[in-house]
């Protein structure tokens, strides 16, 4: 009897929290339902609200969290963090929190950060670039338990949390919403993916695949429990599509490098590991709406773009610029105080970063114009002057021999009927043949 007793006891108990909690949810609903209607309307239409998963459910916090305060009778913290999404949805977080998005806000320490920090200030640091990497989020010295204006609000996908997590759910999924319908959409990865250095969006939309998708908007079936391509909607993919949900042999991930098979963020680019299994899920998620031939003849021209871009302009401007510095010949101690500096940044950051994307995701435009175009007015016009502005022997031998004898360069001091013959011969296209299969 004593232990059917302690089992009733405890259920008891367990029912008793359960009834608070139930009854604190109703309590921040209707108070929040007067001074924030917008607020509660979200969360009220949301699945969260349909549901019956209350404010408590997720800003419930206990008294030892740095971040915890007493707040009409509950402990609660404002923010929601991935560990406190993990208690109902711990696939998902865990994917998140070890995905490429988890860590952007680790570039704080780069040069991206340090940039933003010299040439502007502190206040666009925090504005800008952390508001889409992630801050780290900080407790306000002057209220304790309370949160940094300095560092809230912030919704970056990096965001690093005073618990320990890394990364920030209502990024995508927006609060208090979380709609995974708008989660689909490209739009919702517009504040981040788009501007001179990282122009996904942009690309996206100039492509078949974002033409499709305007035009095919209502037909997507974007509200489906389920979201299988080639299933539940099939007239255009989205980033979504592509990067993480599900098709008929692939679970969804909330990974975003699972399918990512070249790195085309730093000055030159790579494979990533396990390069061609990641390529394998990609494929696997294009075969749904193309035959292997497309899929085959797209990623044949993509490499061989990227290639181009490696070994005609990032390679030997990379080898220019470290010969620079080795030799200690910028006029100005600090990174950044040099236009030789500018110009290279720009030439890998900005412009082949929009030719390499350009090229992945079938942005022809891009590609070219905004891309490869840019680069070469950069590394002939721009960057080669200004190195050979310091007047070094070696450097200016190096940069001769490549003008003179590399064969992917001479053409600048070739007459221009001659050039266009061998265009129209095809003996200028086998210069750079050997890139097609290079990557194989």
């Amino acid at each position: 009897m004593k232990r059917i007793f302690s089992t009733v006891a405890l259920a008891l108990i367990a029912m008793g929290a359960s009834m608070g909690l139930a009854r604190a949810a109703e309590d921040c609903a209707s108070c929040h339902q007067e001074k924030n209607p917008g607020l509660y309307q979200q969360w009220k239409n949301s699945k969260h609200g349909e549901q019956g998963v209350g404010c408590i459910d997720c800003h419930q916090a206990d008294k030892k969290d740095v971040d915890a305060f007493e707040h009409y009778g509950a402990t609660i913290a404002t923010l929601v963090t991935p560990k406190d999404c993990a208690k109902c949805h711990e696939k998902e977080a865990e994917q998140a929190m070890k995905s490429y998005h988890a860590s952007a806000g680790e570039i704080l320490d780069s040069a991206d950060a340090y940039l933003a920090h010299v040439a502007g200030g502190q206040p666009v640091a925090i504005a800008g670039c952390e508001n889409c990497h992630g801050g780290k989020v900080k407790i306000d010295p002057n209220e304790p338990n309370k949160l940094s204006k300095k560092t809230w609000p912030n919704s970056g996908i990096g965001r690093i949390n005073p618990d320990g997590s890394k990364g920030s759910c209502n990024a995508c999924h927006s609060r208090h919403s979380f709609s995974v319908e708008q989660a689909r959409q490209p739009e919702n990865c517009g504040k981040c993916h788009l501007g001179p250095d990282h122009p996904q969006k942009e690309i996206y939309e100039e492509s078949k695949h974002g033409i499709a998708y305007f035009g095919n908007k209502d037909k997507m079936n974007l509200k489906s429990k389920t979201w299988v391509v080639g299933q539940d909607y099939y007239a255009a993919p989205t980033c979504s599509t592509c990067h993480m949900s599900a098709t008929k042999n692939q679970a969804m991930t909330h990974d975003v490098g699972d399918r990512i098979s070249w790195t085309l963020r730093p000055p030159i680019s790579k494979h990533k590991d396990n390069w061609q299994g990641k390529r394998g899920s990609m494929q696997e998620v294009c075969l749904n709406c193309h035959q292997q031939a497309f899929v085959d003849g797209h990623y044949y021209q993509y490499d061989a773009m990227v290639e181009l871009y490696n070994e005609k302009f990032a390679k030997p401007a990379t080898a220019i610029m470290d010969m620079i510095k080795k030799k200690g010949l910028m006029e100005h101690k600090a990174s950044f105080a040099n236009s030789v500096e500018w110009e290279y940044w720009e030439l890998w950051h900005h412009e082949g970063r929009r030719a390499r994307m350009g090229a992945a995701m079938m942005g022809p435009d891009y590609t070219w114009w905004h891309g490869i175009y840019d680069v070469a007015h950069n590394f002939y016009f721009k960057l080669i002057p200004e190195a050979r502005s310091y007047n070094d022997a070696e450097i200016n031998a190096y940069i001769d021999n490549l003008l003179k004898n590399d064969p992917m360069h001479t053409w600048l001091d070739k007459p221009t009927a001659e050039l266009k013959a061998a265009i129209k011969s095809g003996e200028l296209q086998k210069v750079y043949q050997g890139m097609f299969n290079k990557s194989k």
